[in-house]
């Protein structure tokens, strides 16, 4: 049986969405009158076409009950532990306990420097702390989980005194299970739950929220050409069947988010599809997490070579995220990101 997606598109944002939801012009994605769309795309593995959603009823019988059933999904509220998710985005900032991450490996594993830059991002608006002991960048080689559990178990219980939400970016269920036992709010690991075999069990244990990451092989060999059929809905499927997974594993809660991986075995034309149609991911039915900030695509666009002057190309991604009503940003610099989306909103609701 061919499988239909549904992706909402033709978005509006602030007064001017809320005017057209109000007469009856658009839709409200997530029950958030702020963004909302007036168009749907229809996808299967061999075509795809936009429609209007005045024409929902004109379709065939099969391609309307989808669409219902999609937009049930696209309207209904999403919700996760500890956040009201009209307020969006929520910005996650990354705190690299490693000396070779690739935007500020060493940078903060020393001298306390991790706990200052935690009370900084905090204090310029970041809500989500992500403590991570090993590099992901491509090419890297796995480290031993003890190694990895030394680096960042003391920033754990200091950033603990803080009572901020605290993530953890790991692919180790050795490490979730110690981190959980520090009071850790969340895990992160970018390996989608497949590189531990014992890590579903751990978060069927404790119950705790976690993120659904997409990333293609490993590390090491990501970048050595990656290759989908269609990437946006060979990630769809990942999602799809990752969450039936788990939940016939017996993982119950909607306290999941999901992220596609930018930059996880996905060259320049993968990431930028994979963030031009970002909304689809809507309807699988959990709020959508975004990455990018000073990635390599960045560089492939713009030529800056450095990933510390990455900060444009890293705003204009994370605003067209939001214009999408994705949820939840992952960013390095989040003064200068929260500062954009401050000046963006008063923008668009004057």
């Amino acid at each position: 049986m061919q499988k239909y997606y549904t992706r909402a598109c033709n978005f509006y944002y602030g007064k001017n969405s809320e005017l057209k939801v109000k007469n009856k012009l658009s839709l409200p994605l997530n029950g958030d009158n702020n963004i909302s769309f007036d168009h749907l795309e229809i996808i299967t593995r061999k075509y795809k076409k936009k429609i209007h959603i005045k024409d929902i009823n004109k379709q065939n019988k099969t391609i309307k009950k989808n669409l219902k059933e999609d937009l049930k999904i696209l309207l209904k509220k999403k919700k996760f532990k500890n956040f009201n998710l009209k307020k969006i985005p929520i910005l996650m900032g990354v705190i690299n306990l490693t000396p070779d991450s690739f935007s500020d490996g060493g940078k903060y594993n020393k001298n306390n420097k991790s706990f200052h830059h935690a009370k900084y991002l905090i204090k310029k608006g970041c809500k989500i702390l992500d403590i991570g002991g090993e590099s992901t960048r491509p090419g890297s080689n796995e480290v031993k989980k003890q190694k990895e559990w030394k680096r960042i178990v003391k920033t754990i219980k200091k950033i603990n005194k803080l009572n901020q939400f605290i993530s953890i970016d790991t692919r180790k269920s050795w490490i979730m299970e110690k981190a959980i036992k520090l009071n850790v709010n969340m895990i992160n690991d970018v390996s989608g739950l497949n590189h531990d075999s014992n890590t579903i069990n751990i978060l069927k244990k404790t119950n705790i929220p976690f993120v659904i990451h997409h990333m293609q092989r490993n590390p090491k060999i990501m970048q050595k050409n990656p290759l989908y059929k269609n990437v946006v809905l060979d990630i769809y499927d990942f999602f799809d069947k990752t969450i039936r997974k788990i939940r016939a594993k017996g993982i119950k809660h909607k306290n999941i988010i999901l992220d596609p991986g930018i930059g996880f075995g996905k060259n320049l034309k993968h990431n930028i599809t994979l963030i031009s149609n970002i909304s689809i991911f809507h309807s699988l039915g959990f709020p959508i997490l975004l990455g990018v900030s000073r990635k390599r695509f960045i560089k492939d666009l713009s030529g800056e070579n450095d990933s510390k002057e990455r900060i444009g190309g890293t705003i204009s991604s994370n605003l067209f995220a939001l214009m999408q009503g994705v949820q939840f940003l992952r960013v390095h610099d989040v003064n200068e990101v929260n500062q954009s989306i401050k000046v963006f909103k008063s923008l668009n609701f004057k």
